[in-house]
């Protein structure tokens, strides 16, 4: 039985053949750490870093490419965010209130709730039940004298839902308000600009729709916005060696210890692959299968779709719920009986399935969710909907029985 992956909203599968080969090429010849050593192979991993950096910058348009700082991935990313915000400002004693959305991820959630016990005041903002989309206003309406930080998802991993980022980006600036964007689900699958969207920092993994290797990642840091978030690590850079404070220079203030070079090395190949393709190209491929799944989807009998139908307001991350059969059930048949991939439950984002309705279903709770990648084909999409109403009718007939 042939093998369809359909869970890249965890991590994207397969990779562009070049990653592995860059990754291979490293360790077979280069293999040394940037920036410790004045040798050739120190100087060329140095070199990976620096192109991958600008090749990033070219990507989002960013300000400058030292303002990337790279993380083990998403969360790593966000919890320097967020708890680097936290750090500066509780280091000045001054009160700390922070926006978030029910849309969000525990990536998110989970620092932030971590800092309650010291005081932190947090306000999540609700969402449409149906689309998922939080108006901006809720965010103009929820900002405070002491807010210090709104943190807001750009992609839902559970409804695919986009938020307006621009639209609350500009409330932000206008209000003087550091916005931190979660990208996890967007970057590499649909363009962004984060000038043009006044995004102050940028999370986002490499190993998703980046299509480099797990364990890679990074913080976007807009020119100035550093001066308001603290280190959360400090250690060895290789440079300014001989004092014992972090460096103020940017990308060293928050890269301490050794990079995942091999992986960056990967993640850079995957850039080049992304850079030729072009990520709009790679937006409409996904848009004509995303639109093939939704009316395939909204045609069966005892299938729920969660999230938005027009293509605006969503990526490609679609959960399910059927009104007889539970998701654990529904993920088990579809690979054993049609070899689909999928991930059944509450997709580390409790919020989003309470926002639905979602967090108490049967057998565990949550949603089935299919997410698809710039490999999937529209003959993959075809496979799936035939198996997800196979699945249903078999369902309904024995619910019926």
């Amino acid at each position: 039985m042939n093998r369809i992956y359909l869970d890249n909203a965890a991590t994207s599968h397969p990779k562009p053949p070049r990653v592995i080969e860059a990754m291979q090429a490293f360790a077979r010849t280069l293999g040394a750490s940037p920036g410790r050593g004045s040798y050739r192979e120190s100087i060329e991993a140095s070199n990976i870093l620096s192109r991958t950096r600008a090749s990033l910058c070219r990507l989002v348009n960013g300000a400058d490419p030292n303002c990337f700082i790279f993380t083990l991935n998403t969360t790593d990313a966000l919890n320097l965010a967020i708890k680097g915000t936290y750090r500066h400002w509780s280091g000045k004693a001054e009160p700390i209130h922070v926006v978030t959305s029910a849309m969000d991820h525990n990536s998110v959630l989970r620092p932030l709730d971590s800092l309650r016990e010291d005081g932190i005041e947090l306000t999540h903002l609700e969402a449409d039940p149906d689309t998922g989309l939080v108006d901006p206003s809720r965010v103009a309406d929820a900002i405070r004298p002491h807010t210090r930080l709104v943190a807001m998802v750009h992609g839902s991993n559970v409804t695919g839902t986009i938020q307006p980022i621009g639209r609350i980006g500009r409330l932000t600036k206008a209000a003087g308000i550091p916005l931190l964007v979660d990208a996890a689900q967007t970057m590499g699958h649909i363009p962004i600009d984060v000038q043009d969207m006044h995004v102050d920092m940028l999370a986002f993994p490499g190993h998703k729709g980046l299509l480099g290797p797990l364990g890679t990642g990074g913080l976007y840091v807009r020119p100035g916005a550093e001066q308001a978030l603290a280190t959360t690590r400090e250690g060895g850079t290789g440079s300014l060696s001989e004092q014992l404070s972090q460096p103020d220079q940017m990308p060293d203030r928050f890269e301490a210890g050794s990079h995942n070079t091999i992986g960056i090395a990967g993640l850079e190949a995957a850039l080049d692959w992304l850079h030729e393709e072009g990520v709009q190209r790679l937006r409409w491929h996904e848009e004509t299968l995303m639109s093939k799944l939704i009316d395939g989807l909204d045609s069966i009998e005892g299938v729920r779709l969660l999230g938005p139908r027009n293509l605006e307001d969503r990526c490609g991350v679609f959960s399910l719920v059927h009104e007889f059969m539970d998701p654990a059930t529904m993920a088990t048949r579809l690979e054993r009986e049609h070899g689909i991939l999928s991930r059944a439950g509450l997709h580390c984002a409790p919020m989003v399935h309470e926002t639905f309705g979602t967090i108490d279903s049967e057998g565990g709770g949550g949603a089935l969710r299919l997410s698809i990648g710039p490999f999937n084909t529209s003959t993959h999409i075809d496979h799936v909907l035939e198996a997800v109403r196979s699945i249903s009718h078999s369902g309904m007939e024995t619910a019926v029985g």
